[in-house]
């Protein structure tokens, strides 16, 4: 995970309006992610924002869900450095610098969230191993959603995936940025995994009420819930 530690130290600063240029309906992926959290906006709660980047997702959590003491975890200390300036006014949030390969819970949550990051978990068993993990430090009741860029389910239809990705970029960004260095990027730092293994990786583990909340095509939101006994 070296080389995406340094990508992500390099990207900090332009990493928000990066996204927005590569991510199609980013706004729409990160509403769903917040909209499938099963709880009352004033409820006590706590949360673990696993790859938390620049604090957009732990803001849009802390900005609906008030009361909820949250955990920001990542791999890159500059990401975390403007993680604490967008959060600075929730004091009760907390920092901590992680790899997810080594990453031990310190607590356990209502709800896990993550967003563009367990992907570079290099093989589908790393991933199952981590998402175990996940489960076993929820508290009984809680939540694992994970907006992620995924694959699909034949070469075929990850072609038009691919395909759909790349007309989308277009609109942002020149075709020599995308040939010459998002494309490469995605083939050299990203092990994404097909998405109906990995819902039945997380019910085989345990969870319940596994769904997909939302989908374009190679970018989803998924995740289930840990049953209450």
């Amino acid at each position: 995970m070296e080389n995406v530690k340094q990508t992500f130290e390099e990207m900090a600063g332009e990493f928000d309006a990066i996204i927005r240029r590569l991510i199609p309906d980013y706004a729409q992926m990160v509403e769903a992610l917040i909209a499938a959290l099963p709880f009352d906006s004033d409820r006590d709660t706590s949360m673990i924002d696993l790859g938390c980047g620049t604090g957009t997702i732990s803001h849009r959590v802390l900005t609906e869900f008030p009361n909820t003491e949250i955990t920001c975890v990542d791999i890159a200390e500059n990401m975390l450095a403007i993680a604490r300036q967008k959060l600075e006014r929730f004091p009760t949030t907390r920092y901590q610098v992680g790899n997810f390969e080594t990453y031990d819970f310190d607590s356990t949550y209502d709800a896990a969230l993550s967003s563009l990051a367990l992907h570079h978990l290099k093989t589908d068993e790393d991933k199952q191993q981590f998402y175990q993990k996940i489960y076993d430090n929820l508290n009984p009741g809680g939540v694992f959603y994970n907006a992620d860029v995924v694959l699909a389910s034949s070469d075929r239809l990850q072609q038009m995936y691919m395909n759909r990705w790349k007309d989308f970029m277009k609109k942002q960004v020149c075709q020599e940025e995308i040939e010459n260095k998002w494309i490469p990027k995605y083939y050299e730092e990203d092990r994404p995994a097909i998405l109906c293994h990995q819902l039945s990786w997380l019910e085989a583990i345990g969870f319940k009420e596994v769904d997909i909340i939302w989908k374009y095509y190679n970018f989803a939101v998924y995740g289930g819930r840990k049953p209450h006994s």
